[in-house]
């Protein structure tokens, strides 16, 4: 059934931007990257600079809400007061690096601004969540950097660029690589893809009989609780 819902979006996706066919292996991997650690109930984390910054913000968000379709919230909802279960939306566990104000522009000042993006994943990151990475040319410092540390804390790491891949792809797991090199037209390339890929997620989890990743009693995923670490990890 998976394969069935993901060929439909695809399908979908291809017929209306039908440069993107090249990408159509690369996507796929991207949802299962995806779909994996949700299911093991890590976080996605996002990344970018200006465009991509706006697409990061733009990716999470339909991740933490219903997309196209109502989402179940799960039997954990049926200890809030009805007012607040009955409004609540299933999610998937996202979280946008360009938010973060007072701790980047600290760290820009006292540090090193190109390094914000790495400071956030070192102190959030953890084993099996996953890096996400919006960059035109696939060569923004700050994301490389970022990458570097996500594969030095053992988490998954996925780009979306143009048509080279830059320094981006030799650090990812996975690089979804628009056909052009034009900023712009990578850009609108970035944007149906994530859209497919939430498509497809919010099947996988939603539709399909789930209520998003697993959680503990506590409401949150598994790894995400007071484990009495520092921030900066293992």
């Amino acid at each position: 059934m998976a394969a069935t819902f993901a060929s439909r979006h695809m399908d979908e996706l291809f017929t209306r931007h039908s440069s993107l066919v090249p990408c159509g292996g690369d996507i796929i991997a991207a949802f299962k990257l995806l779909e994996r650690a949700f299911k093991a109930g890590g976080t996605a984390y996002f990344c970018g600079n200006g465009g991509s910054a706006a697409d990061a913000e733009h990716w999470a968000g339909e991740l933490l809400k219903g997309f196209e379709s109502k989402r179940p919230v799960g039997p954990l909802a049926a200890s809030l007061p009805p007012e607040i279960a009955q409004a609540l939306q299933g999610a998937l566990p996202a979280v946008p690096l360009t938010g973060f104000l007072s701790l980047r522009t600290a760290f820009a000042n006292d540090v090193d601004p190109r390094l914000d993006f790495a400071q956030l994943v070192w102190g959030l990151g953890r084993k099996g969540d996953v890096l996400v990475g919006l960059s035109t040319s696939g060569n923004a410092y700050n994301v490389g950097a970022a990458m570097r540390v996500a594969r030095a804390k053992g988490m998954a790491t996925l780009a979306l660029t143009g048509e080279t891949g830059g320094e981006l792809r030799a650090l990812c797991d996975v690089t979804i690589r628009v056909p052009t090199r034009r900023t712009c037209h990578v850009q609108e390339g970035h944007l149906p893809i994530y859209h497919a890929l939430c498509l497809m997620l919010e099947d996988a989890f939603f539709q399909l009989g789930d209520y998003g990743p697993p959680t503990s009693a506590s409401g949150l995923p598994p790894g995400k609780q007071g484990t009495g670490r520092d921030a900066g990890g293992t």
